[in-house]
Protein backbone atom coordinates (compact mmCIF):
# COMPACT_ATOMS: atom_id res chain seq x y z
CA UNK A 1 0.00 0.00 0.00
CA UNK A 2 0.85 3.60 -0.77
CA UNK A 3 -0.64 6.64 -0.31
CA UNK A 4 -0.17 10.51 -0.83
CA UNK A 5 -1.48 13.27 0.41
CA UNK A 6 -2.07 17.42 -0.03
CA UNK A 7 -2.90 19.09 2.92
CA UNK A 8 -6.28 17.74 4.19
CA UNK A 9 -6.75 15.60 0.87
CA UNK A 10 -5.60 12.10 0.80
CA UNK A 11 -5.60 8.70 -0.73
CA UNK A 12 -4.49 4.54 -0.65
CA UNK A 13 -3.59 2.55 -3.59
CA UNK A 14 -2.78 -0.89 -3.25
CA UNK A 15 0.25 -1.18 -5.37
CA UNK A 16 4.27 -0.22 -5.35
CA UNK A 17 4.42 3.42 -5.71
CA UNK A 18 4.58 6.33 -5.64
CA UNK A 19 1.86 6.70 -7.52
CA UNK A 20 2.28 9.77 -9.39
CA UNK A 21 0.23 9.54 -12.64
CA UNK A 22 -2.93 7.68 -13.57
CA UNK A 23 -0.96 4.89 -15.50
CA UNK A 24 0.83 4.62 -12.26
CA UNK A 25 -2.72 4.05 -10.34
CA UNK A 26 -3.80 1.68 -13.07
CA UNK A 27 -1.32 -1.10 -11.51
CA UNK A 28 -3.14 -0.85 -8.15
CA UNK A 29 -5.23 -3.89 -6.66
CA UNK A 30 -8.65 -2.85 -7.16
CA UNK A 31 -9.94 -6.09 -5.39
CA UNK A 32 -7.55 -5.36 -2.38
CA UNK A 33 -8.34 -1.91 -2.02
CA UNK A 34 -12.57 -3.19 -2.21
CA UNK A 35 -11.59 -5.80 0.64
CA UNK A 36 -9.90 -2.92 2.54
CA UNK A 37 -12.84 -0.63 2.16
CA UNK A 38 -15.24 -3.12 2.97
CA UNK A 39 -13.54 -4.21 5.99
CA UNK A 40 -13.68 0.08 7.13
CA UNK A 41 -17.19 0.14 6.48
CA UNK A 42 -17.62 -2.86 8.62
CA UNK A 43 -15.93 -1.00 11.40
CA UNK A 44 -17.77 2.34 11.56
CA UNK A 45 -14.79 4.00 9.32
CA UNK A 46 -16.63 5.52 6.05
CA UNK A 47 -14.23 6.23 3.23
CA UNK A 48 -14.08 7.55 -0.08
CA UNK A 49 -14.98 4.20 -2.32
CA UNK A 50 -12.34 4.24 -4.94
CA UNK A 51 -9.02 4.18 -4.64
CA UNK A 52 -9.25 7.05 -7.17
CA UNK A 53 -10.87 9.28 -5.42
CA UNK A 54 -9.91 11.42 -2.24
CA UNK A 55 -10.38 11.32 1.46
CA UNK A 56 -10.91 14.34 3.29
CA UNK A 57 -9.63 15.34 6.83
CA UNK A 58 -11.24 18.79 9.08
CA UNK A 59 -10.98 20.24 11.60
CA UNK A 60 -14.28 18.07 12.70
CA UNK A 61 -11.64 14.71 13.12
CA UNK A 62 -9.80 14.30 16.29
CA UNK A 63 -7.32 12.53 17.63
CA UNK A 64 -9.51 10.41 19.10
CA UNK A 65 -11.44 9.93 15.41
CA UNK A 66 -7.64 9.37 13.99
CA UNK A 67 -6.39 6.93 16.52
CA UNK A 68 -9.99 4.82 15.49
CA UNK A 69 -9.17 4.66 11.87
CA UNK A 70 -5.45 3.80 12.57
CA UNK A 71 -6.34 0.93 14.81
CA UNK A 72 -9.49 -0.38 12.33
CA UNK A 73 -7.50 -0.15 9.49
CA UNK A 74 -4.64 -2.34 11.62
CA UNK A 75 -7.41 -4.88 12.01
CA UNK A 76 -8.41 -4.69 8.55
CA UNK A 77 -4.81 -5.05 7.16
CA UNK A 78 -4.42 -8.16 9.20
CA UNK A 79 -7.28 -10.04 7.62
CA UNK A 80 -6.59 -9.58 3.80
Amino acid sequence: MCGGHISGMFGFFFCEGPVKNFTDATASDTDKFARWHRGMLERGVYLAPSQYEAGFMSLAHDDKDIDHTIAMAKEVFAII
